[in-house]
């Protein structure tokens, strides 16, 4: 049986460009309604690779993900979100696109179906078997994916994948595959759209829960976050204040910039 692209097949909506802005609007978010359906029936599947992925980073690895054009940038966009949600190392979740920096805001051309690239970029981060790498591809069929993870598996190092078709042949080379089968896109193709939302959802389920797993969030808190910025300064003392039972936001505020983290600022407290 021949491998099908149901992400590539015809819309199920016809003279778009007859529509009214409403019913384009409404005929979108009917669809978008049906991703999260989608997402569900994978859990199982992104459950076993999250599984994965803590015992590799309790060891001491990393996780890697690596796609092409959308499934990249949300790959890419996934992993910066880490530091300073979660308060980890920059390196510890990191986000390779084919075509390197330039493909993040513009289109490389021909960079997906580079065979010998995705590896290399990999190597440039000294990719070993302590860590997990995660394919991210809409079709399943990307090449430059395809092939960073036959490499990955001839160097015994574990690997993960995120598609939206059944079947497909990034999900046959990975250890622990995950499907969200989202069908057709509104406009036919646009994979940025359903496909492009199931790996975002995905991807939260992965790192959040990876980081919970790891001890970065206390309670419903992110009490590792980093304070780039006064709101989440603010975010922070109010947790202090309520955690350490500090009546003062003056005496809150300093001993939180002082440590760098809630966390760090009730242990050395009590210590």
């Amino acid at each position: 049986m021949s491998f099908i692209r149901i992400t590539e097949s015809e819309s199920n909506y016809s003279n778009l460009d007859k529509m009214t802005v409403t019913e384009i609007l409404l005929n979108i978010n009917r669809e978008d309604r049906t991703v999260a359906l989608a997402v569900e029936k994978a859990i199982p599947q992104i459950d076993a690779l999250i599984q994965a992925i803590v015992d590799k980073m309790l060891m001491g690895g990393r996780l890697f993900y690596i796609g092409a054009g959308t499934s990249g940038r949300l790959g890419i966009l996934d992993a910066s979100e880490c530091p300073p949600t979660f308060g980890v190392p920059k390196g510890m979740v990191t986000g390779i696109i084919a075509g390197g920096n330039k493909a993040i805001t513009d289109a490389v051309e021909f960079a997906e179906d580079d065979l010998e690239q995705g590896w290399l970029d990999l190597q440039e981060h000294a990719v070993n078997e302590k860590d997990l790498v995660i394919g991210i591809a809409a079709s399943g069929t990307t090449p430059y994916i395809m092939a960073a993870l036959e490499k990955c598996k001839a160097h015994h190092i574990i690997t993960g994948s995120i598609c939206c078709n059944p079947g497909s042949p990034v999900s046959a080379l990975s250890d622990y595959p995950v499907e969200a089968i989202t069908g057709p896109e509104f406009v036919t193709g646009s994979t940025r759209m359903k496909s492009g939302t199931a790996q975002k959802l995905i991807l939260n389920m992965i790192s959040t829960t990876v980081m919970i797993q790891l001890g970065r969030v206390e309670g419903n808190r992110m009490v590792n976050m980093q304070l780039t910025n006064e709101k989440l300064v603010d975010r922070g003392v109010h947790m202090l204040m309520e955690k350490a039972g500090i009546i003062d936001y003056e005496t809150a505020r300093e001993l939180l910039l002082k440590n760098g983290s809630v966390k760090t600022a009730i242990e050395n407290r009590h210590s």
